[in-house]
């Protein structure tokens, strides 16, 4: 398809704390990329093109329970797909790529990233989202929870590894069995991979070989967590606490790591989109250096989806939403972070909504995934004019408060794919809380049991869908 110029200038604000540091940053962007279904991870090939994994839309096949054990099935189709964007124009490559979402084709967990390596040769990480004991017993053979390595000339491809039966038969954690792999970036010979499922940090061989846990991470323990209000509409009502049950004061949740990127330290650093109730200011980055502990880098995020570096050391990360997803505000935000500790916020709202993956170009422009959450409504935005403007009398600081935007709800029915048999549902996102999403879509499954609250309250281990 062919898309007309459309372009949108922002100014934005990034207060340091500790310092009085303020820094503007006029972004403006472009749609290079539109009508995506549940759009995911994007990256250059060494020719310059880029491609985007689409996790679809699921089908009308077999299905498994969603990872909480509560609300409608995923069921399963071949509607994933990665798409080529060349020149302004965009093409489908690769279809037929297994894919499992709700009956409206929202929380869609297929393909959900794409890298390519020093030779050019593609590999395709494929999500999950639920407990992996159901992937053989009920859809049969599918590369679900693999990553691939794809032909695009013959529309087929290889199985690599499989990460999802690795933690049905290691569970890392120790926690409740779950799995979806959801970023992963590679390094040499090596693919690193998290399964934000099972709340681990993987290592494989480019071969398939040695499969290997690096690291897990730990639950979080929330102090004074806010909760939706009772009587929330929700598909899980077991997470949404009862008319004058007592909320206590601390609360623990799962890690939910979402994506990784190397640093120029050679440490692995990876995002966290955490686990319900999405604490606003409560994700982080987290470095994996040679020992394999992971430690905290930076703080003070809410609901990271990827972050990356560029060629000068600075890191960009990407916020789902500013606010709790529960709230249904899906206004999202890219902040950039320099090898000082600076922190700018390039771009807040304004048309960033619900983003879910980005990468850096060699023209320096960030590319993210916009609305990966909207089935047919996804787009790939260029950002452009990146470069702060710190003011001269400022201090460097490392923490920053960022000018959040207004964001809007979008109420539209699901268009139906190409070579797609349309599902029963509207596809309408309600804000109502629902952390399986079928009545508003997340990036990710989070399932959190509260049938009491106990002093120190436990989440059920999350699985992660793709958007």
């Amino acid at each position: 398809m062919k898309l007309k110029p459309f372009t949108i200038t922002i100014l934005t604000f990034c207060v340091a704390a500790f310092s009085g540091m303020k820094a503007a940053s006029a972004a403006s962007f472009s749609v290079i990329a539109d009508g995506l279904y549940n759009a995911g991870g994007l990256s250059f090939s060494p020719d310059g093109n880029l491609y985007v994994t689409e996790a679809g839309i699921g089908g009308s096949g077999a299905c498994v329970p969603p990872a909480s054990g509560q609300g409608d099935s995923l069921c399963y189709g071949t509607s994933g797909a990665v798409t080529k964007i060349e020149n302004g124009k965009t093409e489908r490559i690769l279809t037929g790529l297994p894919s499992l979402a709700l009956p409206d084709g929202t929380g869609g967990a297929g393909p959900r990233d794409i890298k390519f390596d020093a030779t050019g040769k593609p590999y395709v990480l494929i999500g999950y989202a639920a407990n992996p004991a159901f992937r053989d017993r009920n859809l049969g053979y599918t590369d679900l929870g693999k990553i691939i390595t794809p032909d695009f000339k013959t529309n087929s491809w290889t199985s690599v590894a499989d990460l999802a039966n690795y933690e049905l038969a290691n569970n890392p954690d120790g926690g409740e069995v779950g799995s979806n792999p959801l970023g992963f970036v590679i390094d040499g010979n090596k693919l690193v991979a998290v399964d934000a499922g099972a709340n681990n940090l993987l290592s494989v061989n480019t071969d398939g070989r040695n499969l290997q846990a690096i690291t897990t991470f730990p639950e979080d323990i929330l102090a004074n967590p806010v909760f939706p209000p009772s009587g929330s509409p929700s598909n899980e009502p077991s997470q949404v606490p009862s008319q004058g049950e007592e909320v206590r004061a601390q609360f623990a949740t799962q890690a939910v790591p979402s994506n990784v990127a190397k640093g120029p330290d050679g440490a692995y650093y990876v995002s966290q989109f955490t686990g319900f109730p999405f604490p606003e200011d409560g994700a982080k980055i987290y470095r994996v250096g040679a020992d394999g502990l992971p430690t905290v880098f930076a703080d003070g995020f809410t609901q990271l989806t990827d972050l990356e570096f560029d060629t000068e050391g600075n890191l960009y990360a990407l916020q789902y939403a500013n606010q709790s997803a529960w709230k249904g505000d899906f206004d999202g935000s890219v902040i950039k972070i320099a090898a000082d500790g600076t922190r700018t916020t390039l771009l807040s709202g304004n048309g960033l909504e619900s983003p879910s993956a980005l990468t850096i170009g060699a023209d320096g422009a960030v590319y993210v995934t916009n609305r990966g959450d909207r089935p047919g409504f996804g787009q790939v935005l260029k950002i452009e004019n990146t470069k702060s403007i710190p003011e001269p009398d400022s201090t460097l600081g490392v923490l920053a408060i960022a000018a959040l935007g207004v964001g809007w709800l979008h109420k539209k029915r699901i268009p139906t794919p190409p070579n797609t048999v349309r599902l029963k549902g509207k596809g309408e996102r309600e804000k109502v809380l629902n952390t399986s999403f079928p009545l508003y879509p997340l990036p990710f499954t989070q399932t959190t049991k509260l049938k009491s609250f106990k002093p120190i309250a436990r989440s059920s281990k999350t699985g992660i869908r793709c958007l």
